[in-house]
């Protein structure tokens, strides 16, 4: 358990190209030496071994790496750590989540003496599930030529984990600029940065604060999107050097600004966020539920079921 440990983090650390005790290229034959191993000593991949079990350990590695890499990646994001609310459970476990406005209850002016109030009741609590589905892709040969050496170990994990981290974070980027005020009581508001004077927007900082309890607001959206606050208070050094160094201001009138990286779309050119939208937002909470459930899966693919006898591997996380 403590040699699958330290390979696991090996991976990990090559992933990210951290690895300290080894060079890359001795890292990557280290760990292709511990996948043939795993592999029953061979090179390639055996469709007897794989049938009798002799190979079990091969694809429960390749389980524990693409695991912590697929995570590790997304804990990388800014926005992921700053707006998601991330849970790993075990499989079956629904985590209920909580949400509350910011209504308060109403006080009164009262007579010495008399208990005459009306009763209140705050309602302003919601509690809701998130449904998880299966995120899967299958991939062929290119474990056989790992194995082989005819491909860098670090390229398949890095692909493998990418692919994962990309889908990931395009659905809660999306998921982000569809939130409103109701989802998350009220401390939130979207706005359209291309149809926003200073006053407006200034009174809209007040509200979301105000809704927060005082608690000061960030201004978020992507480069372009901030760049449209460039126009409204350009004279100061500092805000000269935010345009110079960043492309766009760091701060808008005593309020912080956020810039989130834009992503495309998969295997496309389209962005995923509309360059021409801010969000306004103030207070702790994480607007964005990301629910991680159970333990990923891999599965060897049979190579006689394949009319070219290639191998296969399929691999699969709940979310």
């Amino acid at each position: 358990m403590d040699e699958m440990r330290d390979i696991v983090k090996l991976a990990v650390d090559n992933y990210k190209g951290c690895v300290q005790k080894y060079s890359a290229s001795e890292a990557n034959e280290t760990l292709r030496n511990a996948l043939i191993a795993a592999n029953n000593g061979s090179t390639t991949l055996n469709y007897r071994d794989i049938r009798d079990g002799k190979c079990a350990g091969l694809f429960a590695l390749i389980e524990e790496i693409l695991d912590a890499t697929v995570v590790d990646g997304l804990m990388e994001s800014d926005l992921f750590n700053k707006f998601v609310d991330y849970r790993n459970v075990a499989l079956g476990d629904k985590p209920v989540f909580v949400t509350e406005d910011s209504e308060l209850f109403v006080v009164a002016e009262a007579a010495d003496g008399t208990q005459g109030l009306r009763r209140q009741r705050l309602d302003g609590k919601h509690e809701y599930t998130i449904p998880t589905s299966f995120k899967a892709v299958r991939i062929y040969e290119e474990l056989n030529r790992v194995l082989a050496g005819r491909v860098d170990f670090n390229e398949m994990i890095n692909k493998v984990a990418q692919s994962f981290e990309q889908q990931i974070l395009n659905e809660i980027y999306t998921l982000f600029y569809n939130i409103s005020a109701a989802d998350i009581g009220g401390s939130v508001y979207v706005v359209t940065s291309g149809s926003m004077d200073e006053e407006e927007l200034l009174t809209l900082v007040e509200h979301v604060e105000a809704a927060a309890g005082g608690k000061t607001a960030t201004i978020v959206g992507t480069k372009a999107a901030l760049r449209n606050l460039s126009g409204m208070q350009t004279d100061s050094v500092d805000s000269k050097n935010d345009l110079y160094h960043k492309g766009f201001l760091g701060w808008f009138y005593g309020t912080p600004t956020l810039a989130i990286p834009q992503r495309h779309k998969i295997n496309s050119t389209t962005f995923v966020m509309p360059d021409d939208v801010l969000i306004i937002m103030a207070g702790d909470m994480k607007p964005v539920k990301f629910v991680y459930e159970g333990e990923p899966l891999v599965i060897p693919g049979d190579p006689l079921t394949n009319a070219d006898l290639t191998q296969e591997l399929t691999y699969a996380i709940a979310a």
